[in-house]
């Protein structure tokens, strides 16, 4: 059976989480649930290596949770600096919070990945916009065949000196786009990497709008400079998936799928990532495929609050067979 290599690259924040139904949470994020999720999925068939920068106090529990998984390797989760982030989530609803950001890590760079070239995919899943740089997709893209999955929550969001976590435009975006295989978003996010050369005063107001009238325009134009698929989130509305056929671009919307109660929203977008990154390891060009497995994935993590919510293989693919009629 095919073993399949996969890098992680995140940061793996200390988060302390207030729900929308007011309980309170303390767990390690981020990069955790990308790299436990994709480790169900895989089983035997394959390894993964989170690679992140945590503070020295965080890195015994870290391991901790991760132990349990002897598919996960934690050799490149490194202390060395010290610093890693710390996050403070207040949920106003189930799916809009308040966010602050008062720990850094340091950002990954080339060295950090030279042991992992020969991965079979990279998932990469910041949170703020300094955690995985440009250069380092560049290394990746000029030294490896690993296929590239980027999450746009890195370079659409930033943090004040006040440790305020605001969203950005990515205004960059084009200096990225040709080192991306597959760009990932969700409908904020998309606004903020589709913008308007210039604006007055009074359109630059919070997102109210979540129009996805833009998403046609803003697909071609991505797909255009050299990304072989995006997709973006539509929360309940499942994912639009766009890629090229014979060069002509497709929009798929794969439907999201159904649960009964949402106990925890937080890293279902990290979850969804490993969901891609498993989906298009057999099929790198199945992108509705992976899209499925991308939303089961974010359908188990609302599930509960710890890392039991993910499901190995077989019953990932019930969920899939159920909710689509076929994988």
């Amino acid at each position: 059976m095919s073993q399949y290599k996969v890098a992680v690259l995140g940061p793996i924040p200390r988060d302390h989480i207030t729900t929308h139904r007011g309980e309170v949470i303390e767990k390690y994020g981020c990069a955790t649930h990308t790299a436990i999720g994709l480790s169900k999925l895989l089983g035997n068939q394959g390894e993964v290596y989170p690679v992140s920068h945590v503070r020295r106090r965080d890195l015994e529990g870290i391991k901790e949770v991760l132990a349990p998984y002897s598919n996960i390797h934690t050799e490149f989760i490194s202390d060395a600096a010290d610093q890693g982030d710390i996050i403070k989530l207040t949920f106003i609803d189930q799916n809009n919070r308040l966010e602050k950001q008062t720990g850094f890590m340091n950002p990954i760079v080339p060295a950090d990945l030279r042991e992992l070239l020969d991965a079979d995919a990279f998932v990469c899943v910041p949170i703020t916009d300094y955690e995985v740089p440009l250069p380092t997709l560049q290394y990746l893209k000029e030294n490896s065949k690993g296929l590239i999955i980027f999450d746009a929550h890195g370079p659409t969001n930033t943090t004040t000196i006040l440790g305020d976590r605001l969203i950005r435009f990515w205004i960059d975006r084009d200096m990225w786009l040709p080192y991306i295989d597959v760009l990932k978003m969700n409908l904020e996010e998309s606004r903020c990497c589709w913008f308007e050369k210039e604006y007055t005063l009074e359109q630059l107001q919070p997102f109210h709008d979540m129009s996805t009238d833009h998403l046609d325009e803003m697909a071609e134009h991505v797909l255009n400079k050299g990304v072989k698929s995006l997709i973006v989130t539509l929360d309940s509305g499942g994912c639009a998936v766009y890629y090229k056929k014979e060069g002509v671009i497709q929009k798929e919307i794969v439907n999201s799928v159904p649960v009964s109660d949402v106990v925890d929203t937080t890293g279902c977008g990290d979850s969804f990532a490993g969901g891609l990154g498993y989906g298009l390891l057999e099929d790198p060009s199945n992108f509705v495929r992976a899209a499925k497995y991308a939303n089961a994935l974010g359908a188990q993590r609302t599930q509960g609050r710890t890392f039991e919510v993910f499901k190995n293989l077989e019953e990932t693919n019930a969920m899939i067979i159920k909710a689509y009629g076929a994988l």
